[in-house]
């Protein structure tokens, strides 16, 4: 692997409050993204796409049993994606894999007329935005 790009994000570790609920809304996600599964452990995984990895971990030391994106701090995290296609594709299959579609009245282009994106959120409040390349 070359040398990572000064910048580039070396992970993002997300804490959630069900480990197996999130493997399979973040691991079939992230999977779809092109991620491979990069480490497994009692209360985590990981999953990683060239230098970047994306960690979900239950952790012990949790102060809360929820996600408000509407806190301070962390609202969403945005991917890139190849076409229009495939967020289409990905929208589609999102509800089997606990993602709900947000904005579902000004979807795909919730984000404004010249971007083609989904907006989903899992059952823990967390949210992210598919964004056709």
């Amino acid at each position: 692997m070359n040398s990572p790009t000064t910048g580039t994000l070396h992970h993002i570790e997300i804490w959630v409050p069900d480990l197996d609920r999130a493997v399979l809304s973040w691991g079939w996600l992230l999977t779809e993204l092109g991620y491979t599964l990069f480490q497994s452990w009692t209360a985590g995984r990981s999953w990683r796409l060239g230098p970047t990895y994306i960690v979900v971990e239950q952790s012990p030391d949790l102060t809360a049993a929820d996600h408000d994106r509407r806190r301070p701090g962390l609202n969403h995290l945005a991917f890139h994606v190849e076409s229009t296609h495939l967020v289409n594709a990905l929208t589609q299959q999102a509800p089997q894999h606990d993602w709900t579609l947000l904005f579902t009245d000004r979807h795909p282009y919730a984000g404004g007329p010249d971007h083609h994106a989904a907006y989903l959120e899992n059952s823990d409040g967390f949210e992210i935005e598919l964004v056709a390349a």
